[in-house]
């Protein structure tokens, strides 16, 4: 973690695919640690019972849609900051890091207050029953307690890169994620002279590690002089923040109303389907980490150069990135045939939930590099400051295609098809993705030329 404060040359000088795989690298680190806290959490309420495990499926729709207010709000900050320093105006950029913080605290402590206040309605809104709904509200309430510290957590990683920070967001989540992983045990089972928590021990863990991380970026951002203690210029900071954010928001909130639904249909197969599906995502989710991080690292270096005028660079990293997405699919799929089975059964050996896994291992995976594809194509246009695009296709890959797809093909094929209907949804809008964004950046490149 010890850059020098990030200069104007930023991700607008050297090599694209240098500036790519360290930008890469670092997330990836962060954000497979992250979600290898998840899967020990996952072992963890393994060992508690099924119970556990479908409690945590039903309260990951929440956490997702908690996600989207971090995510948008990081991602329209990240936008306008980048392309402020690949302008050279250091200062206006410290000073929208400040009031983006500011505006974090803010939408972070509402969110929390009122989620927490509405954990039994919503679990009972999702199906949870008896023991599942009652171990699904004490997750949730514990979690929303923390969310102020996640949200800012997300930001403040976001907001390091878009400053041209590589390495530090990725070390601090991996620290983070560390803290989780030996603290779980300790408060789920109740270890060292610490009461057995149980399931909201889980969330305890993950609320104490994610706040630890929080101190370590509020001090990183303090060093490289990108926080003002400033509330000048306040108004105009969010509006620019929001012009990206709020769509952002917009659709990253669309993800969470499917996975409500999902959920909803898996849930009419019996808790142990809702299990399986947990247990998968998450392993899936683990290879998924490394195509978000490619998309996360598209954005700060295409806003950089964006801003610079530096076109050709956006054009290169888009193609390195789209090709690492489609080779990354392949072998995310051979992984799962290999070792998914295997890892199923070491965290549940249900066999309904090993039966749901495996179905899901063999159709899932190889489509998430035309998912990877299409967040690589958000990120590039909310990068350029064009939000309104990837709330477009959040709109139709939900509404037009995968929920009416989704419902239809359960009908037919019972949760399989709900399966089938996420891998064909991930091809279609990924391979439009592709060309609209591809397009959106040679036409306003060639103006720019032109003009």
């Amino acid at each position: 973690m010890g850059e020098n404060p990030p200069t104007r040359g930023g991700f607008t000088e050297g090599g694209v695919g240098g500036h790519l795989v360290r930008l890469g690298s670092f997330m990836a680190l962060g954000s497979v640690s992250l979600n290898v806290a998840q899967l020990a959490e996952a072992v963890y309420l393994g060992i508690v019972g099924t119970e556990a495990l479908a409690a945590m499926g039903f309260a990951f729709p929440i956490t997702i849609t908690l996600f989207a207010f971090a995510g948008g709000i990081g991602t329209g900050a990240s936008s306008v900051i980048a392309r402020v320093i690949g302008a050279g105006k250091r200062e206006r950029a410290a000073q929208l890091v400040t009031h983006a913080h500011i505006l974090t605290v803010f939408i972070g402590i509402v969110l929390g207050l009122t989620g927490g206040m509405l954990a039994e309605e919503i679990a009972i809104a999702l199906g949870a029953r008896a023991t599942v709904q009652t171990m699904t509200v004490e997750y949730l309430q514990v979690y929303m307690l923390g969310f102020p510290f996640f949200m800012l957590g997300m930001v403040g990683s976001t907001l390091l890169r878009a400053t041209g920070s590589a390495a530090s967001p990725g070390v601090v989540m991996a620290i983070g994620s560390l803290l989780q992983i030996l603290m779980g045990p300790v408060l789920i089972f109740g270890w060292l002279g610490f009461p057995a928590l149980g399931i909201a021990g889980a969330a305890w863990a993950y609320v104490a590690s994610r706040t630890v991380s929080v101190a370590i970026y509020a001090a990183l951002l303090i060093r490289v002089r990108m926080l003002q203690w400033s509330f000048h210029g306040l108004a105009q900071s969010w509006r620019d923040i929001l012009h990206v954010g709020a769509p952002a928001i917009a659709s990253g909130l669309i993800m969470p109303v499917s996975m409500l639904i999902i959920t909803r249909l898996l849930a009419l197969h019996g808790h142990e389907v809702v299990a399986g599906y947990n247990v998968a995502s998450r392993v899936e989710t683990l290879a998924h980490m490394i195509l978000w991080s490619a998309s996360s690292s598209i954005e700060p270096f295409a806003g950089q150069n964006w801003g610079a005028g530096n076109y050709d660079r956006v054009k290169r990293a888009l193609s390195l990135c789209n090709r690492f997405c489609l080779a990354w699919g392949v072998f995310t799929f051979a992984m799962m045939m290999l070792f998914g089975r295997m890892i199923v059964f070491a965290i549940d050996d249900n066999p309904v939930v090993g039966e749901v896994a495996w179905a899901f291992f063999l159709i899932i995976p190889l489509s998430i590099g035309f998912m990877g594809i299409m967040q690589i194509a958000n990120s590039c246009f909310n990068a350029r400051g064009l939000p309104m695009p990837p709330l477009i296709l959040a709109v139709v890959r939900t509404f037009v295609f995968y929920i009416p797809l989704a419902i239809w093909a359960d009908s037919v094929w019972g949760y399989v098809g709900i399966f089938l209907a996420t891998a064909f949804t991930n091809v279609v809008l990924g391979g439009f993705a592709w060309w609209w964004n591809r397009d959106s950046v040679e036409r306003t490149s060639a103006r720019a030329a032109a003009a």
